[in-house]
């Protein structure tokens, strides 16, 4: 019976898939979901009006097919160690994604403050030169 039950624990769940995803493109991918779900959820209006189904994007974007994708994706699923390694690239990304953006937006808030200061306008004299009687009108 321990037998048993040591051999069973030792199978693979799930067949490895023909057309397994690597890591690195399922990182992609999902990062691209994410992206692309938060663009569904804050403005629907831009992909209804350019016709874009998110899952037919994504597919094409990566040259992969839907079964493709649910059979790798329930691969890792079943391999929790490698699934989270997947899941912290995508964080990273959305982690770099967020500086860039917070960076782009501090930098366009110093220069809106510059343009709100007042330029110095004042004239200035040359200090060579000099008045004569010649040159005044």
């Amino acid at each position: 019976m321990v037998c048993c039950l040591l051999f069973s624990c030792g199978e693979k769940m799930i067949e490895k898939p023909d057309k397994l995803l690597s890591k690195e493109k399922m990182t992609a991918i999902l990062y691209d979901m994410v992206v692309l779900d938060a663009a569904k959820n804050t403005n629907t209006v831009v992909l209804i009006d350019n016709d874009i189904d998110v899952m037919e994007y994504i597919y094409k974007k990566h040259d992969i097919d839907s079964i493709q994708f649910v059979q790798s994706d329930v691969y890792y699923a079943a391999l929790p160690a490698q699934y989270q390694e997947i899941y912290k690239g995508v964080e990273t990304q959305l982690t770099a994604m967020k500086e860039k953006m917070d960076a782009e937006a501090r930098a366009k808030i110093e220069d809106t403050e510059e343009d709100k200061k007042p330029k110095n306008t004042s004239k200035h004299i040359k200090k060579d030169t000099k008045v004569t009687s010649d040159s005044l009108p």
